[in-house]
């Protein structure tokens, strides 16, 4: 006879005891609707949880580090030359706000990216009046300057969802944003709370999508927010627990049937505010009781011995979702030998150079550096023939991030100089992965070359053959 139950082929789809209270809503990945709150309690988190704002220091140190620095490789060498130099001159008064370089700019929108899951960036055109190298500006804007709750249709028949309008194949064609941030508007700002509709071909969306569909982006710690919060209202806690165990006191307990010989009167050193006589305790001395007498000591509560113990294993937990090595947040490297440590860095290298080139420079630098050079264009300040039909070419630049250090400088040179001369990797690949340029490298030693056979002296570092 056939059964009506349904099997369960997996077991996490059942509803035994141990899952009969686990039932999430079936939610797409636009449908919450509380991110506001959990963006305001990330917020607060970073200026007072010290892991979680560590967290983002280290991830936005690791990922920007000295900036990420842009090379033209289309053109001829006197134009590559000119831009790189317009560049840099441009890079001192990109942001809009007056307060960053472009590389501060790069680590102030990790910054907001990491703490907010997301940031947007406006390309402001500027007027040739201006005086700047470039007519254009990058203007950083908060998250909940666009805000998450708007939902509407456009005056042009276009729906908005979640403060970005779209067209009717999905495309975005707009960001509604605050004219002002909503939480700085005040009384005298009557306009604050205006929204304004911002041409996307002007905003840069730089988020991080977890699901297929996804329109804004969402804090990578938001799953270990909670974790966070109650580890340090514990740790807190226990330090409040730790300042009572150094509150030490103690009583006289007199005998039953009472006595007049009290020795308080011998060991007194002052009296409470109600007229109660406090006796004094020094070093090295001993105090004789009358018979009868006895003495109770005060016992506040200790941390406990596990203590520290609990909290490593709850920052462990932090850290494997927070997308950062427990020894790089903490520090702690006990028990942890050169060659595991090397393996931990590594991934966490890897985690760091996949939000680097798949979002950070494809998504964020890229898009700034495209306007640039449209903005030069137009300016006349850069001629190239037949732009619009190569600026994917003339604007694809070498991306060239901070290099990391070696963790072991004799072992890892030798490693770096056998891949080299078996042909695994050129000079070049082992001058970009420390962040340098390899043409500006060449320049370097050709220059030290020509100083030292001008001065007629030769350093082991010289490897050219012959003698001077």
């Amino acid at each position: 006879m056939p059964t009506t139950d349904t099997p369960n082929e997996y077991q996490a789809s059942g509803s035994g005891r141990r899952l009969r209270a686990w039932r999430p809503a079936m939610s797409g990945p636009n449908s919450a609707s509380n991110i506001a709150t959990m963006v305001a309690r990330m917020r607060d988190a970073s200026r007072n949880n010290p892991w979680v704002g560590a967290a983002q220091e280290k991830r936005a140190i690791n990922g920007i580090g000295v900036g990420i620095q842009a090379k033209q490789i289309w053109g001829t060498k006197a134009f590559r030359k000119a831009v790189d130099a317009l560049w840099a001159s441009s890079m001192k008064r990109m942001d809009a706000d007056g307060v960053c370089t472009f590389y501060g700019m790069q680590e102030l929108a990790w910054r907001e990216w990491d703490e907010a899951g997301e940031v947007f960036a406006r390309i402001r055109s500027r007027r040739p009046a201006d005086g700047l190298p470039v007519p254009m500006q990058v203007q950083l804007i908060e998250s909940e300057q666009c805000p998450r709750d708007y939902h509407g249709m456009a005056s042009n028949r276009n729906p908005i969802r979640q403060g970005i309008e779209y067209n009717a194949i999905g495309g975005r064609v707009a960001y509604w944003m605050y004219r002002s941030h909503p939480g700085d508007a005040t009384w005298m700002d009557t306009r604050a709370n205006e929204l304004v509709r911002v041409p996307a071909e002007q905003v840069i969306h730089l988020y991080r999508p977890m699901r297929a569909g996804q329109q804004r982006g969402i804090s990578r710690n938001a799953a270990v927010l909670l974790l966070a919060d109650c580890l340090n209202k514990h740790r807190d806690n226990t330090l409040d627990r730790t300042q009572l165990q150094n509150l030490f006191g103690g009583w006289f307990i007199p005998p039953l049937h009472g006595a007049d010989d009290s020795p308080l009167a011998e060991t007194q050193s002052g009296t409470d505010v109600d007229g109660t006589p406090i006796a004094g305790l020094e070093p090295g001395t001993m105090q004789e009781l009358p018979p009868g007498w006895d003495v109770k000591l005060s016992t506040p509560p200790s941390p406990g011995t596990d203590f520290g113990e609990f909290v490593r294993t709850q920052l462990l937990a932090f850290c494997a979702s927070a997308g950062l090595p427990y020894e790089v947040l903490t520090g702690d490297l006990r028990d942890v030998s050169d060659r595991a440590l090397k393996l931990v860095l590594n991934e966490f290298r890897r985690l760091i150079e996949s939000d680097q080139w798949l979002y950070m420079i494809r998504r964020f630098c890229q898009q700034i550096r495209e306007a640039w050079f449209d903005a030069a264009v137009l300016a006349g300040q850069l001629v190239v023939p037949g732009y619009t039909d190569i600026r994917d070419e003339v604007t694809a630049p070498q991306w060239v991030p901070q290099g990391w250090p070696w963790s072991h400088p004799v072992q890892d040179v030798d490693a770096e100089t056998k891949a080299v001369r078996a042909g695994f990797k050129s000079r070049s690949d082992v001058i970009l992965g420390q962040g340098n340029d390899p043409e500006e490298t060449d320049m370097q030693q050709q220059r030290d070359n020509e100083r030292a056979d001008t001065l007629r002296i030769q350093h082991d570092s010289d490897g050219r053959r012959g003698k001077i």
